[in-house]
């Protein structure tokens, strides 16, 4: 159990100064804070995507094929992936290029996403159309309500649904809610991945299992073990309430690396918000956390909290709460509370989902 310490995650700094090369990046963009995404979005494109070519060259091979194969999967997986898949994120809550140039947004989702398993546009429609309309409540196709959350055979059913059937329940979902765009955008992203991915395998199958096919796994089952983290701890007497269906993750490099995503709380709360932001909203709202019980946690981030919930090492988790307004007495306190916000929840006609765990 911890006090709320003092918050060293990132905040918006104006430079002194821009480069040429910046002010001209500064002409496209319509926030400057969302500079860095530009320089990201370069760096992968001069570094990435000549590798993805490489391997499918057919005088790059033996041992020089592997290396390229082995610097790929190292800077998609190790380098880029998390900062990459948070940006695609704050970007499809706030298009990055002005107006004049927005056809350039789609070089994120079209282009570059797909190195990193992403199927065109399924992220936003899922995301934006999907999860965040539903809040993680039945409706939600993702909603981790009915799973007992520290349960890795649950979490085993929760990522095998959504791997093998959710396009089709993102498809019926939107079906369901007559939102034919959404609807038809998800399904021609994935059906177009996948048919590319096909055409590739016939070209060349090692290099498109290296630049696509793995890549696509591991977002996928990194995605859900973020969802699932991220929605764990829920207050069945309130599953719509932000504050308790949501955890926030505080001073961890996580949130330097990939865009404050630990703020997931008052993401939910003010979706738009700008990942430069969240540290300060979170200081200035401190009570709404505490009037709600909100979970905090300092120095971890999502992965830790998923791995210590299949490995039910609550001491770990406790060991980093952060007990807003002194609510716990000890470690005890905190663990029986953490353990009553991963049971299932209720359903709305007062049954639980029948899933394992």
């Amino acid at each position: 159990m911890l006090p709320l310490n003092t918050i060293t995650d990132p905040v918006y700094l104006k430079p002194a100064h821009y480069s040429r090369l910046e002010r001209f990046y500064l002409s496209l963009i319509k926030d400057e804070r969302d500079l860095p995404f530009v320089k990201l979005t370069v760096a992968i494109s001069l570094s990435l995507i000549p590798l993805a070519v490489l391997l499918y060259l057919p005088f790059v091979t033996g041992w020089w094929w592997a290396l390229v194969a082995i610097a790929y999967q190292f800077l998609n997986n190790f380098t880029f992936k998390g900062p990459f898949g948070l940006m695609l994120h704050c970007t499809s809550h706030r298009t990055l290029f002005k107006k004049e140039f927005r056809f350039m947004n789609h070089y994120l989702p079209w282009v570059i996403a797909p190195f990193f398993g992403h199927s065109p546009e399924t992220y936003y429609t899922h995301h934006i159309g999907m999860h965040h309309a539903e809040n993680n409540l039945e409706e939600d196709e993702s909603s981790t309500m009915p799973y007992q959350r520290d349960s890795l055979r649950g979490f085993g059913h929760y990522f095998g649904s959504f791997f093998f059937t959710g396009i089709y329940h993102l498809a019926a979902y939107f079906f369901r809610k007559k939102r034919k765009k959404l609807l038809y955008r998800s399904v021609r992203g994935e059906l177009l991945f996948l048919a590319f991915c096909v055409v590739m395998c016939v070209v060349n199958w090692p290099a498109t299992l290296v630049v696509f096919i793995i890549p696509f796994f591991l977002y996928r089952l990194i995605a859900m073990m973020g969802n699932w983290a991220q929605h764990a701890f829920i207050g069945a007497d309130d599953p719509g309430n932000a504050y308790k269906n949501s955890i926030t993750c505080i001073n961890t490099k996580y949130n330097v690396k990939c865009w404050n995503d630990g703020y997931h709380i008052s993401h939910h709360i003010k979706q738009t918000m700008h990942y430069t932001e969240h540290p300060g909203y979170f200081l200035k709202t401190i009570k709404e956390y505490e009037d709600n019980e909100a979970i905090v946690f300092d120095g971890i981030h999502f992965l830790h909290v998923f791995i210590w919930l299949m490995r039910k090492r609550y001491d770990l988790l406790a060991r980093h709460f952060v007990n807003l307004g002194n609510r716990f007495k000890n470690d005890e306190e905190v663990i029986q509370f953490l353990k009553s916000r991963t049971r299932r929840v209720l359903t709305g006609n007062g049954s639980y989902v029948s899933v394992p765990g």
